[in-house]
């Protein structure tokens, strides 16, 4: 057989046997999250009473993690039960942070401005995750704070299973919910405040959700309890939204609903599922009006299930909420925690979470993914971990651009002064709009479209005031090197080619 022939069969034989097989394209911006849940200790603190350096040990783990998978952001659990991991005038300390709810012997510093600082530092957004409703996680109320809701505004509490929950339908629990939000929003520096799938309670056979005086005194005429309770949550929604957006416009407003709206039994418009229980139906909750209104920047619908269980296949719910979805980014959430630890069999295969990934990149509608939870993949199935690692986060990416709100226009940032020392390039910068990020990439022409991901050299966080920005010299591969600027928005910057050799300092020795 001629030489190049030979050659040709052998590509061929390559090809044909999955040796060359293409990786999906990484686009330059996707979400990349990670729930933190701090509920009865699920992945952190690992117990309330451990020390503060034990505690911040442990968190850092977690964003390192996470960071040098090329994720960009991690959604921290701050409310779990009528608590908070702050100093908060309306919730008292969580116990699942300081051991004793109420109580905070031990942080000096404010955790939450620490744990939203380490994870910028690590160019890791930062949301904050809020269960609004459930006020207690079991019926041990002995050891509720004094000033907690339970003991304070008793009359707000409703008995249910073994939990009490918030009386969604009562105007002072809106206002107290709403009060909540305006104060993390204005006293944080956060990236955005999530809620997850606990509106209503799931529903629990032969047990009443009491809220029938409730009802009969704040709904309207003709409106049904089913309407009334949906109305409820969509007001919660809608005041969240304006209030974050009144404040502070680039902080994104996000939900992750149960993963059915509803069966297509019961709607035409539903899902080909037959879920026992729907958002729609049994947590009185209507994600679609709140897209269709403009309420949400993102929605992130909890698809925790393989992608073809027959009752509830992900591929069919991920595909229903990609053409069901307006106004809003769509992050698929993953149930990571189910990876060789659930009764259904998909969960054993190495390609099972991965081939979910692939799904969100392929479908246009889809920006990104979430992982439940953050201990999932820490310990154990390096082999998942490696293979997402390798075939879909081999190269860092930016969050989406928060587009819902009062949007400025990102002006130009100028360079005003440039020095180096032996070990980082320090910039000084003029700039009027609130840079977040400074990105580093190797040189490149100056063509914001070719300074691809994979080009991105480091993500450097500039604090609220500083005019300075320092780049390390171990991140520069070459004596010419760009940098883009990142606003709140997320929103890049033209780039600005940087010469070493013209730099003050240039060749200083240490």
């Amino acid at each position: 057989m001629p030489k190049k022939l030979f050659t040709v069969f052998l590509l061929i034989i390559a090809s044909s046997c999955g040796i060359f097989k293409p990786n999906i394209p990484q686009p330059k911006k996707e979400f990349r999250g990670v729930w933190i849940a701090t509920v009865v200790n699920i992945d952190w603190p690992k117990n309330g009473m451990d020390s503060v350096e034990k505690q911040k040990e442990d968190y850092l783990r977690i964003l390192d993690f996470y960071k040098n998978l090329n994720y960009n952001a991690v959604i921290v659990q701050v409310r779990a039960a009528g608590d908070a991991f702050y100093n908060s005038d309306y919730a008292p300390w969580s116990r699942f942070l300081t051991g004793k709810e109420g109580e905070n012997t031990k942080w000096e510093d404010d955790p939450l401005s620490w744990m939203i600082e380490q994870a910028h530092i690590r160019g890791l957004e930062f949301h904050a995750w809020l269960n609004p409703y459930r006020a207690t996680f079991d019926l041990n109320t002995d050891i509720l704070s004094p000033n907690h809701d339970y003991n304070m505004n008793p009359d707000w509490m409703v008995k249910y299973g073994t939990k009490y929950y918030y009386n969604p339908g009562l105007p002072q629990v809106q206002e107290k919910l709403t009060s909540i939000i305006k104060e993390l929003t204005l006293t944080y520096e956060i990236d955005g405040i999530h809620f997850d799938d606990y509106f209503y309670p799931y529903t629990i056979k032969d047990e009443v959700f009491n809220d029938s005086i409730t009802f009969y005194n704040c709904s309207q005429p003709q409106q049904s309890l089913a309407d009334w309770r949906r109305s409820n949550v969509d007001t919660l929604i809608k005041k969240s939204y304006t209030a974050i957006k009144d404040i502070k416009p680039w902080v994104s407003f996000g939900v992750s609903p149960f993963g059915v709206w509803k069966n297509k039994s019961t709607d035409p418009r539903g899902s080909e599922t037959q879920a026992g229980q729907t958002t729609y139906e049994n947590l009185y909750a209507d994600p679609l009006l709140w897209m269709e209104k403009g309420w949400l920047d993102y929605i992130a619908p909890q698809i925790y299930w393989s992608l073809d269980l027959p009752v509830a296949s992900h591929k069919t719910i991920a595909n229903w909420w990609a053409k069901n979805s307006e106004n809003s980014y769509v992050y698929i959430g993953n149930g990571a925690y189910k990876v060789r630890n659930n009764s259904d069999q998909a969960w054993e295969k190495k390609k099972e979470l991965p081939n979910q990934f692939k799904l969100a990149r392929q479908t246009p509608e889809i920006s990104g993914n979430i992982l439940f939870s953050a201990k999932s993949l820490m310990d154990k199935n390096q082999d998942v971990v490696s293979y997402l690692g390798r075939k879909y986060y081999k190269w860092p990416a930016l969050t989406p651009e928060v587009k819902n709100g009062y949007e400025e226009h990102l002006e130009n940032v100028n360079i005003i002064g440039k020095e180096q020392s032996p070990d980082f390039v320090t910039l000084t910068l003029d700039h009027k709009n609130a840079i977040q990020y400074v990105l580093v990439y190797k040189s490149s022409k100056k063509n914001t479209s070719e300074l691809k991901s994979k080009k991105l050299l480091d993500k450097i966080f500039v604090p609220t005031g500083s005019n300075q920005v320092q780049i390390p010299k171990l991140v520069l591969k070459r004596n010419d090197f760009a940098i883009t600027f990142l606003d709140r928005y997320g929103r890049e910057s033209q780039p600005t080619i940087i010469h070493l050799n013209q730099i003050p300092g240039y060749g200083r020795k240490r």
